[in-house]
Order: C-alpha cells, then sequence, then structure tokens
C-alpha cells in the first residue's frame, strides 16, 4: 500500500482532502494532508515544503498530491523525498525561477478565463464562489469549506522564485478537472504539454473536485500509486 501526500491550494486546510482520505483509507492505504502554515505573512514555499516533510517523516512508497496553488509545494517535496509518482491536481505547473505572482501572466491565463466565459455566459471568472469553485459541492459542504479558508500563500510565497532549477527527477501525472471554472480546461490542455511534456488525464468536476467526486478522484490516485509500485517492483 501508499502513502499518499495530499498537499491543499490557495487560503485551504488539509480538511480539504477529508472525504478522498475516508476513501483512500477504505483501500487499505496510509494519508497524510497537512495545513500548510497561513496566516503568516513571512512563510515561503520553502517553509510549506518543511512542513510537508515534517509530516511525512519516515514514512514510504509515497505519493504525492498538490491541487491547485499546492502544485508549487509538491515538486519541492518530491525533490527531497523517495517520491514513487507526483500527481499535480488542477494544479499551478511552476517554471524555474518564475514566481507564483508572475504565474499567471506568463501563462496567458487571464485570456484564457475570458475566452472560456465567452462560452458559458460569465460563469467561468465569476466573483461568486459558489459559481467559480464550488458549483457542483453540496451547498452546505461548499459553505463548511468557505468557513474553514485562511491566509495562504503569504506574500513571501507569491513574490519568490520557484527555487528549482528543474522539474524533479519523479514520474508525473496531471489531473484536469473539465468542469473547472477557475482553471479552464483548453488552458490546461495547452499548458501540461507546454511545460511537462505529458498529455493530462481528465476527471469530470470543479475545481473542488475532491469535494465534489472524491471516489473518482481516489479511484483515480490509487490507480497511480499501482503503476508505480508495479514499476518499482520491476525495479
Amino acid at each position: 500500500m501508499s502513502t499518499f501526500v495530499l498537499i491543499h491550494g490557495g487560503g485551504d486546510v488539509g480538511w480539504s482532502w477529508h472525504l478522498v482520505e475516508a476513501e483512500l483509507r477504505a483501500r487499505g492505504h496510509d494519508v497524510l494532508a497537512p495545513d500548510l502554515p497561513g496566516d503568516d505573512e513571512s512563510k515561503t514555499l520553502a517553509d510549506y515544503a518543511d512542513a510537508v516533510v515534517e509530516a511525512v517523516g519516515d514514512k514510504q512508497d509515497l505519493v504525492v498530491v498538490g491541487h491547485s496553488f499546492g502544485a508549487f509545494t509538491a515538486p519541492l517535496v518530491a525533490d527531497r523525498l523517495p517520491v514513487d509518482v507526483l500527481v499535480l491536481l488542477a494544479g499551478m505547473i511552476p517554471s524555474p525561477g518564475e514566481s507564483p505572482d508572475e504565474w499567471w501572466a506568463n501563462t496567458g491565463y487571464q485570456s484564457a478565463v475570458a475566452e472560456q466565459a465567452k462560452r458559458d455566459g460569465g460563469l467561468t471568472g465569476s466573483a461568486d464562489p459558489f459559481v467559480s469553485f464550488y458549483h457542483d459541492v453540496p451547498r452546505a459542504l461548499a459553505e463548511e469549506a468557505m468557513s474553514k479558508e485562511r491566509d495562504h500563500p503569504s506574500t513571501a510565497a507569491s513574490a519568490a522564485p520557484w527555487p528549482l532549477d528543474a522539474w524533479p527527477n519523479v514520474p508525473t501525472r496531471f489531473v484536469l478537472c473539465s468542469d473547472d471554472r477557475f482553471f479552464p480546461p483548453d488552458f490546461f490542455r495547452r499548458l501540461v504539454p507546454e511545460r511537462l511534456g505529458i498529455v493530462p488525464d481528465e476527471i469530470p468536476g470543479g475545481h473542488c473536485v475532491a469535494l465534489s467526486r472524491p471516489r473518482e478522484v481516489a479511484d483515480l490516485l490509487a490507480s497511480y500509486a499501482a503503476t508505480a509500485s508495479a514499476t518499482r517492483i520491476e525495479q
């Protein structure tokens, strides 16, 4: 069995993974979903990675998953620990030396949002979080998620260049959400091959798919772990 290390996105907490965690534990896996440091403007991406590494300790057979902004932290963890597979779920794929603040303009994000908003009548990019983020999450669950929001990432983490010189030498998978109204699917269909040289896998659901479709997310993550485990045994 694998140990899944689930890294939350911006403004979030480890709780955002709790339904996926339950699904993975039901399949016999170990799961860690740490809260990254929030409400502290001095914390950096390195501090976020430190928090994850400390939570992992000496656990092995690691599958590291970064959601959304968590994709800036997940590769840093994979660069420091023996990781079987690195997974980005609707993740902001960083380039060496690029800060999170620069990412939006560098990737053409705003143009992609505008293009999809024209097609869906302005649902994409809506200022209403129940429309743009939680449109397929049960209302009570969405309200609970919003009640847990924090100031994360910090100004320091967003402004500093991503510190790796290259992507870690770890098998990497990308999962895009085909109903995402925050990161348009076509945006990632272009960006993932450009930045990672792979074709993304697709799953139905919006940006907060770990809350709206936890079983489907767990099934996909477990399949990645099984493939990685079989490869490790063969080697």
